[in-house]
């Protein structure tokens, strides 16, 4: 039985293989997923699910029927070891999995503390499965001290539930600020005074020379020669693209499993999908990691091996939930030599990230209808003038009748 296999049952996997029955595929489809758990989602396992505010169930893409309901054959708690162009198979679990079209979605693994450093220590965490997760919940007790390692979002997501549940919360960021690779300072300095209103220390600057201990974590050495105790510590130091399979079947790599704008691999009828994948943008080769992406990738990519021949071209957006507050983000500011704030009241803001005078990115606190008119400026490839922007007479929906295409903006 041949058909589409698709290895990875994460986002942009689930979607793919939604997508392709909605449309119509007839043929068979195979969903192969390491985890022994139906796909479910990540995000709110640094959020709601560390709170037990969603359970299991809440968690899952889709209701426990739907696979079965749409002959979508989901193949859990197996590994592929193997993908040989030659037969066109996939090894997996040793069964062999014959395939018309195979896409690749295996995601990306979050990067680990080494073991020099003492990551190999019991009580030493990352947030990347279920697994994960389960395995941290019982050291969520008040008054433990929590160290985290970095800065960037799950970093910051974790140190508020752990701010929440009344734990003593430490966070340490080698670079000169929270946030310093994906923010302006002025989004950076918001969540770093609402984290140290919430009991949460940040140190920024400071590295980590290693943790101590015997067999469990009991202590960290910083960079600035001090020591602090601790009870468990969370890495959060960024994810790294899961490629390997594509590099052993000698598919081309270049920041992550490079596609084509369609979502077509160097490999025959091999796709790639989601965060392992990279494609073409504005000239280079990008690689995202966001929910939104990996829906959006997978269904695009479904759509082409139907024979769509559409480009790839959805808007990058991303959130981020802490304490009370909602960061939402449209565009990539990559590239920036211009920021506009936007005052909301105290509790909301958005940042406005420009090339010149066109738009590329907003950061949105709080403030929904900044994201919302920011993404359909950029879905509609235009341009605002920061003027405008900062403007605060100039009501945040009437921005969207006074942008302009690029091509008239140029």
């Amino acid at each position: 039985m041949s058909g589409i296999v698709i290895i990875g049952a994460g986002q942009a996997g689930a979607s793919l293989a939604a997508e392709a029955r909605t449309l119509g595929y007839s043929g068979a489809i195979t969903l192969i997923g390491e985890e022994p758990v139906a796909p479910y989602q990540r995000p709110p396992l640094s959020k709601g699910y560390l709170l037990d505010k969603i359970d299991r169930d809440g968690l899952s893409l889709r209701a426990p029927f739907f696979w079965k309901d749409h002959d979508i054959n989901l193949t859990l708690g197996r590994r592929v070891t193997a993908i040989d162009r030659a037969t066109s198979t996939v090894r997996a679990g040793g069964e062999i999995f014959h395939y018309e079209h195979l896409a690749i979605a295996t995601g990306s693994s979050a990067r680990q503390l080494p073991e020099v450093l003492g990551g190999s220590l019991n009580g030493v965490y990352t947030i990347r499965s279920v697994a994960d997760v389960d395995a941290m919940a019982a050291e969520f007790r008040p008054e433990r001290k929590l160290l985290i390692v970095g800065g960037g979002y799950i970093g910051l997501e974790a140190a508020a539930v752990g701010a929440k549940l009344g734990l003593k919360v430490t966070l340490i960021e080698t670079a000169p600020r929270i946030l310093q690779r994906v923010a302006a300072a002025e989004t950076s300095s918001f969540f770093r005074e609402l984290h140290s209103a919430n009991g949460v220390v940040i140190r920024e600057s400071i590295g980590l020379d290693r943790l101590v201990g015997e067999d469990r974590v009991s202590g960290a050495l910083l960079s600035d020669g001090s020591e602090l105790a601790v009870d468990f510590v969370i890495v959060g130091i960024g994810v790294m693209p899961r490629t390997r399979l594509a590099e052993d079947a000698g598919l081309v790599i270049e920041n992550g499993i490079w596609t084509d704008a369609l979502g077509r691999t160097s490999g025959q009828n091999i796709w790639a999908a989601g965060e392992c994948a990279s494609f073409p943008f504005e000239g280079r080769q990008i690689r995202l990691e966001s929910v939104g992406h990996g829906i959006a990738h997978g269904e695009q990519v479904a759509r082409n091996i139907l024979g769509a021949s559409q480009a790839y071209g959805a808007t990058p957006w991303f959130w981020s939930d802490q304490y009370d507050v909602k960061l939402q983000i449209a565009g990539l500011n990559d590239g920036h030599d211009r920021i506009v704030e936007r005052a909301g009241d105290q509790r909301s803001r958005s940042i406005w990230y420009f090339r010149g005078d066109r738009l590329l990115a907003v950061d949105a606190i709080n403030d929904a209808r900044a994201y919302m008119t920011g993404k359909r400026i950029l879905e509609s490839r235009q341009t605002i003038s920061p003027e405008y922007v900062a403007d605060a007479s100039i009501d945040v929906k009437s921005l969207l009748s006074r942008a302009v295409k690029l091509s008239q903006a140029a």
